[in-house]
């Protein structure tokens, strides 16, 4: 093995633009738990579920439906 290695003409990592960013989010325990029950039957994390589906949402323009309920 090398003392010193000389990295000045490396070129940056082409998967770094594509790398997952770790992000604190609050969800709601139903939330949760429909993923968690996504898992057991796909075998696929539910993180990475919930991931997919919002890559979904970004591929499909899909927006959330907005509807407020009034507390009258």
């Amino acid at each position: 093995m090398k003392e010193e290695y000389d990295f000045s003409e490396s070129i940056k990592n082409p998967y770094a633009k594509k790398l997952k960013k770790p992000v604190t989010i609050r969800l709601e325990d139903d939330v949760v738990n429909y993923f968690k029950s996504l898992t057991e039957e796909t075998g696929i994390p539910y993180q990475s579920l919930i991931n997919l589906y919002l890559q979904d949402c970004v591929r499909t323009k899909r927006k959330p439906l907005l509807e407020w309920v009034s507390n009258v």
